[in-house]
């Protein structure tokens, strides 16, 4: 079966090293010194990027294998935990906590006390920053290593849905369709756990670069800068992209429509597979690949 495919930041600057020790944020260096090494974790921005990193950690660790219809509905629960507008945000947040971890562009952030104003008139002024390509390599590289994985593992899903029907069970109907859709719609939204702050350090320490300043990543940047510079209330303002947010919408609908279209266990591993973790987890690396323009 195919179905038809039809956020806050708090006012406080802290600087914390990828330890976790948070420290209030030291006075701007004198022009030309270094910041510090290991970047920093701004809990404001934490607070966001958790839901991104828990999303994706959770769904993209579903195991393709199925032994009966209770492993199902517990799974198809896990995709659906996220929130697509809080997603949207929370991808931004996540790429720029990844910007931070680039000590020349803090530094040079932190020296040039008129560049809040420049990215008020544009977001794209802070990928002229000195360093600011290295930090809008590592935002691109933190997102799509995570959109990757997640599209990879719904594939893997997906395909399953094949390959499971050679057992009876999985071809039998689902009894509690609309109680199980009920369900499933009511797991969206994240919900903080204790050690999702550790989870999101070890994350950002993975590091890793790619070249491509797509709008997603230019504003992660924007959004570092301005968290360095204390103007918050600024980065609230970016912390939405269209393109990338009505990517999540549109494939938290195709998940719902599947779901209230699938007759049998099989058919919700399809839907599960391609539309609440692969369709996603594409959302998110396109939101990390450049658009290539016309003639190139």
């Amino acid at each position: 079966m195919r179905p038809r495919t039809a956020r806050g930041l708090t006012a406080a600057l802290i600087a914390a090293t990828l330890a976790g020790c948070a420290t209030p944020a030291p006075p701007p260096p004198a022009r030309g010194a270094r910041a510090p090494a290991g970047g920093y974790l701004d809990v404001g921005l934490a607070a966001q990027a958790g839901a991104f990193e828990a999303y994706t950690r959770k769904a993209a660790a579903i195991d393709p294998a199925f032994s009966g219809p209770a492993e199902i509905g517990e799974r198809l629960r896990t995709a659906a935990g996220y929130e697509p507008r809080q997603l949207e945000a929370s991808m931004i947040a996540y790429a720029a906590l990844a910007a931070l971890q680039e000590p020349g562009f803090v530094a040079a952030v932190r020296a040039d006390r008129d560049l809040g104003r420049r990215i008020a008139a544009a977001p794209e002024a802070a990928l002229r920053t000195p360093g600011a390509s290295a930090a809008a390599a590592r935002a691109n590289a933190a997102l799509a290593r995570r959109g990757e994985a997640l599209a990879g593992a719904g594939q893997r899903v997906r395909k399953a849905s094949y390959s499971v029907q050679h057992q009876p069970w999985s071809r039998a109907q689902v009894p509690n369709g609309p109680q199980r859709l009920a369900a499933v719609k009511q797991a969206a939204g994240y919900r903080a756990e204790p050690a999702d702050r550790a989870r999101l350090q070890a994350a950002l320490a993975e590091g890793g670069r790619r070249s491509g300043a797509t709008p997603v990543v230019t504003r992660g940047v924007a959004v570092a800068a301005l968290t360095v510079l204390g103007q918050d209330r600024a980065a609230r303002s970016l912390m939405q992209e269209p393109r990338a947010g009505q990517c999540l919408r549109i494939a938290k609908l195709n998940f719902h429509q599947c779901l209230a279209a699938a007759g049998t266990h099989y058919e919700d591993i399809y839907c599960l597979g391609l539309h609440a973790m692969a369709d996603p987890g594409q959302c998110v690396v396109d939101a990390a690949r450049p658009t290539r323009r016309a003639g190139l």
